[in-house]
């Protein structure tokens, strides 16, 4: 059954048509991911349905007492609030009502927070910060960066709990470990969820459902991204079975009116009111893939070389002792947590600023073409046309020489869109002629820092693709795990102030990330013993099974003490984060124990029972 339904949605901006007629469901269990190309009103979808932003046309009904939360691609705060004010501001009536709280401190409010129980939700609120990387909670939020807003106000969507989740871009920002926490979250999130992501593995193990905006039609798929790739597929191939069929009928009946015959009896009168029906019917929409030609300029043997590179920032050291020579054909992914310096790499090594020891050497032949997080628009009231005429106005490539016009074209915008100012583009349309203008500049080296934000699924294979032929080296900050699949061979990972060399795509990283932990994990158990060893089944115990098994009830009911205890400890010291992150390890440290006790015990149950059963 539907808590939500959107019935006959139109929208428009000016001439520009977003929406034309749309109907949409969402159930309760529903877990939907909206895709589709910049500019075709992903973001309004969203807005519209979170009741932000007004359709022309439509309808849009609501379950009596539903609760949406919303997170927006850009959000705004007050500077003159804390993180934690604005937690409280964009919250539920619950959140509001402990954000008061804290304030008076007033009686009333205390017996009021004892009813609705909700003396442990600032120590959650401050627990997802936490994971978000975000510690200082009495910040003021006009200090913060762009990546901590975002962080932030996504915790302030995560933590209401609504009966809908609405999130645009959610995973913008968040390095790789953070988006694998943020997936286990969705998963057990009990409301339904609809969110904009460019992220493809994050969709394929999210969601249930995809819908698709594409010129201004929906399409539903039911499964995650993976399903949706071979279902569009067998969509498409349908449409254009159908369209033969058409032209097939139309090139037929084309000839029977040539023919001459006079629509005078009643059946050859409909036969022509069929043909110019069907003659009229436009057909069905071609993707227009953003199509990136290869384009780069020769380059010598010498690089990029970087030797014992160090900076540090106060009193936190970002790079240690770095060495390293970049080769014509690498292909390097950058990863680590958020201000663990990955992008301070990418400028050292591109000499935009300076190490405080050591010292990089970069090759006469070398050109390079850096992709930044943010955009380069000087000034949006410029014309796009200029935008790219402003590099180069032509390019040579493998097919001969190309306009900028024709390369505007390639990367879907039509002359209308040329002419028109950069304001009025969308952020994914901003995006993708950034990249385009990098392109122009005929780079032979590419930096890459955050390259797949705000761009959509489509525009980012496509550029995979000009990656697999660029002639010249590729060194990317990424946190999108398919993207460095894709297009990197070799991974630098920030690990506890060092960087590490790992070989092969990000997959081959976790694997041996993890083969390493699994071996270091066995290394612990034998040499502690009070760590619970299932072992091989037998069908007698040995002196230590038959001690676990009179204790093992104890243990397991001790260890549910201590964990009771430390959740109540989390209440208390809701305020201290460092004391919180010391005692939310604590509690993990402590389930991980009880849960191999558990194990343990099941174990030596199944053994007794066997035990008895044969005497």
């Amino acid at each position: 059954m539907n808590i939500l339904t959107v019935e006959n949605l139109k929208k428009s901006y000016g001439e520009k048509k977003l929406f034309d007629g749309l109907y949409f469901g969402v159930e309760e269990s529903d877990k939907i991911g909206v895709i589709g190309i910049n500019g075709m009103g992903k973001s309004t979808f969203l807005k519209i349905i979170a009741g932000i932003c007004e359709c022309d046309e439509g309808r849009i009904s609501k379950k009596n007492g539903l609760t949406i939360s919303y997170l927006s691609q850009l959000p705004v705060f007050d500077s003159c609030d804390t993180i934690m004010d604005c937690i409280f501001k964009n919250g539920n009536e619950l959140l509001n009502l402990v954000g008061e709280y804290e304030k008076t401190k007033s009686p009333e409010l205390a017996v009021l927070m004892d009813k609705k129980q909700a003396w442990d939700i600032e120590s959650r609120i401050k627990s997802v910060l936490t994971r978000l990387d975000i510690n200082d909670f009495d910040k003021k939020t006009n200090v913060l960066s762009g990546g901590e807003k975002k962080r932030i106000a996504l915790a302030a969507a995560l933590v209401n709990q609504s009966d809908i989740l609405i999130l645009d871009e959610p995973t913008n920002h968040l390095d790789t470990q953070t988006i694998s926490w943020l997936e286990n979250y969705i998963k057990r999130y009990t409301g339904a969820i609809i969110m904009v992501t460019h992220d493809r593995y994050f969709l394929d193990r999210t969601v249930n459902k995809i819908v698709e905006l594409d010129n201004a039609h929906l399409y539903t798929y039911t499964g995650n991204y993976s399903d949706f790739i071979k279902k569009k597929e067998e969509r498409r191939e349908q449409l254009k079975t159908e369209e033969r069929k058409r032209q097939s009928f139309l090139k037929s009946e084309l000839e029977w009116v040539r023919s001459g015959v006079k629509a005078r009896g009643t059946k050859q009168k409909a036969r022509l009111e069929r043909f110019e029906k069907i003659s009229e019917i436009k057909p069905f929409y071609e993707d227009k893939d953003a199509e990136i030609l290869s384009v780069s300029k020769r380059l010598g043997k010498k690089i990029i070389e970087a030797e014992n590179i160090s900076i540090s920032f106060g009193d936190k050291v970002i790079i240690d002792n770095f060495s390293y020579i970049v080769q014509k054909h690498d292909r390097i992914g950058i990863i680590g947590k958020n201000g663990s310096g990955k992008t301070t790499l990418l400028n050292i090594l591109s000499k935009k600023i300076n190490p405080d020891k050591g010292k990089v050497d970069i090759g006469e032949t070398v050109k390079i073409g850096f992709f930044s997080q943010e955009n380069i628009f000087y000034d949006e009231s410029k014309r796009v046309i200029d935008y790219i005429n402003d590099t180069a106005e032509f390019i040579n490539t493998e097919d001969g020489k190309i306009s900028s016009s024709k390369m505007l074209e390639k990367f879907l915008f039509n002359a209308d869109m040329q002419f028109s100012p950069i304001s009025k583009l969308s952020g994914g349309e901003k995006r993708r002629l950034y990249l385009l203008k990098v392109i122009m500049e005929s780079p032979n080296v590419l930096f890459l820092d955050e390259p797949t934000n705000d761009l959509d699924i489509q525009t980012i294979s496509i550029f995979e693709e000009y990656l697999d032929t660029f002639n010249g080296a590729v060194i990317t900050v990424s946190h999108d795990r398919y993207f460095l699949d894709k297009c990197v061979d070799r991974i630098f990972s920030f690990e506890s102030g060092c960087i590490k060399r790992y070989e092969g795509c990000y997959s081959d990283y976790i694997e041996k990330r993890e083969n390493n932990l699994d071996n270091r994990k066995s290394v612990e158990k034998e040499t502690d013993s009070k760590v619970w060893k299932k072992g091989p089944k037998k069908l007698k115990m040995t002196y230590q099974e038959m001690k676990d098994f009179e204790n093992i009830d104890m243990v397991i009911s001790e260890l549910e003490n201590e964990i009771s205890e430390v959740e109540t400890e989390l209440i208390k010291q809701s305020s201290n984060y460092v004391k919180l992150q010391e005692l939310t390890g604590k509690k993990e440290e402590l389930e991980k124990k009880l849960n191999d006790a558990i194990d343990r015990w099941a174990y030596l149950n199944d053994l007794n029972e066997k035990i008895n059963s044969l005497n």
